[in-house]
């Protein structure tokens, strides 16, 4: 079923006004569908819905805002409701054009689907009275002031793309593989997720690659449309005798069929759209540099004193590097490292004083980007965790550690309690540390400390962590500064 002609004028317009539009439009199309919840308003406020809760769905992997979700979730129970609805208008649809009306099973279907088609109005009515437009208008203030941080067409929109379509790719292969209804309605959804973050945040990649993804997204549908419809067939009995039933079964069979022989034509071989949009999307080296952006800017939103962290973040590398030595270093260690100290005072968004354990909160419930795992991401949580407070030792959360991991959280938790401290005044005057290793000693020297200043008490203590790591006292003194003639 095509959008309604109101709907058509609007999309280039739509593509520029963004999600203002999108949210404005969301209530002027409720007032057209409430009428009588006919196939076009219906489909035109789904579209609105799904382009504010996809738009916001992009975002919640960027912005730890909660207003992403609760709008997102605002609008799922009267997306959900008009969904099954939009599901009946077309299967509607495909019983006018596969069979007369004189055949018996369609008139069964055709009996089965108004009544269908009744209920789900009055659900559908009812979810509109329950949606909350008030809300919804504030949020259609507020909410798009937020997209201004991050502009369309950034690199890390397409780390977020390029998450999405290998997860869309790794389905298509499970597609393939077992032909069943529902792999291909997985697939389905996977490519949808897909196309929503290019139309939504890749302009020009969504200018080029419009007509190929809009052409999928109609064949796997129209895919799903006859599962359905041969789903809702057999279940109520539509068919007088056999015979009806296999003409039924090899029409829809042989539709289906086309369909997924026009997919696999587009989406197999050397020049398949799988490869023509993943050069187009970060490559090798690229993609771990963007998903350090992305954490980054998910903790800046969250940090109120980013600046202290990214300070933080330099001397805790600097510190790394010295202790190391450029030996045994370990590229996925010091990554840990830097995002821990990234991310270290996020908790200080929901508790001054316990924003250690916040932090570790936090960063537990946030999706690893594309080129971190889950388990790399807990280690940073838990080094964030221990940059301050208890010293980490028999806690339940270390327990369940293997031992290296255990070892390596302890390491780097000391190194980031150390640069913390330097920075415990938050002024940025120590920027330098120079680590030296002999004598059963570590000397860390600093430039612009004092033995008098703030920073040495909290040094003093922060040190600990590390000398019962490294076995070692550590000493830390004023940087000799050469004097210049």
């Amino acid at each position: 079923m095509s959008a309604s002609p109101a709907l058509a004028t609007v999309k280039a317009r739509a593509r520029k006004a963004g999600l203002r539009f999108w949210m404005q439009r969301v209530l002027e199309e409720c007032d057209r569908a409430r009428v009588n919840f006919a196939p076009d308003p219906v489909h035109d406020l789904r579209v609105a819905l799904r382009r504010c809760r996809s738009i916001a769905d992009g975002f919640i992997a960027v912005d730890p805002d909660p207003a992403w979700k609760e709008m997102k979730k605002a609008g799922r129970r009267l997306f959900s409701r008009l969904g099954e609805l939009r599901d009946v208008h077309v299967m509607q649809e495909w019983v006018g054009k596969l069979a007369a009306p004189s055949d018996p099973a369609a008139t069964a279907l055709l009996q089965f689907l108004a009544a269908r088609e009744n209920e789900l109005k009055q659900e559908a009515a009812l979810a509109l009275t329950e949606f909350d437009r008030k809300q919804w208008k504030r949020w259609s203030v507020s909410l798009p002031r937020r997209i201004t941080r991050l502009r369309q067409g950034s690199v890390i929109f397409k780390h977020l793309a390029l998450e999405r379509l290998m997860y869309a790719h790794d389905l298509h292969r499970r597609a393939l593989r077992s032909r069943s209804r529902i792999a291909f309605h997985k697939l389905r959804i996977g490519i949808k997720r897909f196309r929503y973050i290019v139309e939504n945040f890749l302009p020009q990649q969504h200018s080029a690659w419009s007509s190929d993804l809009k052409r999928l997204q109609d064949v796997l549908g129209e895919v799903h449309d006859l599962d359905v419809l041969w789903s809702t067939a057999t279940q109520i009995h539509a068919f007088p005798d056999q015979q009806s039933q296999m003409q039924w079964q090899q029409k829809i069979a042989q539709d289906r069929q086309q369909r997924i022989e026009a997919y696999r034509e587009k989406m197999l071989g050397r020049s398949s759209l799988w490869r023509a949009w993943r050069a187009e999307l970060p490559q090798g080296r690229q993609i771990a540099a963007v998903a350090l952006a992305r954490l980054k800017l998910w903790a800046s939103l969250l940090d109120p004193d980013f600046r202290h962290s990214v300070h933080v973040t330099q001397l805790a590398l600097q510190l790394y590097d010295g202790l190391t030595n450029g030996k045994s270093q370990v590229a996925e260690e010091r990554a840990i490292l830097e995002v821990a100290a990234l991310l270290h005072d996020v908790g200080r968004s929901q508790d001054e004083r316990g924003h250690h354990k916040a932090s570790y909160r936090l960063i537990r419930r946030l999706s690893p980007p594309l080129g971190w795992s889950g388990e790399s991401l807990h280690l940073v949580a838990l080094i964030a965790r221990y940059h301050r407070g208890v010293l980490p030792g028999r806690q339940a959360t270390l327990r369940a550690l293997p031992s290296p991991e255990r070892r390596l959280v302890l390491r780097l938790a000391g190194i980031l309690r150390l640069a913390n401290a330097f920075d415990v005044d938050r002024h940025g005057r120590v920027h330098r540390l120079a680590i030296t290793q002999r004598n059963g000693f570590i000397t860390v020297a600093a430039r612009n400390y004092s033995s008098q200043s703030n920073a040495a008490e909290a040094v003093a203590a922060a040190r600990h962590l590390l000398e019962v790591v490294y076995r070692r006292p550590l000493l830390v003194r004023p940087m000799k500064i050469p004097k210049t003639i």
